[in-house]
């Protein structure tokens, strides 16, 4: 959904978006249900709500999917191109995390959302925090129950005092 910024009201706009979003390298199980709160001060645009949807991911332990429910309150401020320093390298303080920038008299509101969706998907996923994971030797998982494979293993750096023991 693209807005039109020259024409939004001086007392700014309320939306409510619902819109199946396709994000490359995520499935979604359902569609995004969004708040936003636009307004516009000077060429900035302050954009504040809030998301909720469903993502399907993969567990980082075992490997299974699983959905999660990805729910995020955000505020973000757009600022025009031509405010941005013309020098290589700027370092980021903490005040300017949340700035972005638009090129052109429009604004696309499912960017916006894409963007908030990724930010807010957990950085290690699990379908339980109590996941077993899979055996690292034979690949079974470990939550349906014990694969049966030798787990005594020694550490590579003492097998030479293994050896002093045979003798």
């Amino acid at each position: 959904m693209k807005i039109n910024i020259l024409e939004l009201p001086e007392e700014g706009l309320a939306l409510d978006v619902k819109e199946l979003l396709e994000i490359a390298g995520y499935k979604l199980d359902r569609e995004v249900a969004a708040t936003l709160r636009i307004s516009k001060v000077a060429e900035r645009l302050e954009l504040r709500g809030r998301l909720d949807t469903g993502v399907i991911l993969q567990c980082s332990r075992c490997l299974k999917e699983f959905s999660v429910d990805v729910e995020a309150d955000f505020s973000v401020e757009y600022h025009p191109i031509s405010m941005l320093r013309t020098e290589e390298e700027h370092e980021l303080r903490k005040d300017e995390i949340d700035i972005d920038f638009y090129t052109e008299d429009t604004f696309d509101i499912d960017e916006l959302l894409k963007e908030q969706v990724i930010l807010n998907i957990p950085m290690k996923p699990l379908c339980n925090p109590n996941c077993k994971g899979i055996c690292p030797h034979c690949g079974r998982d470990l939550n349906k129950g014990l694969c049966g494979c030798e787990t005594k293993e020694i550490d590579p750096r003492l097998l030479a005092l293994k050896k002093l023991l045979k003798n």
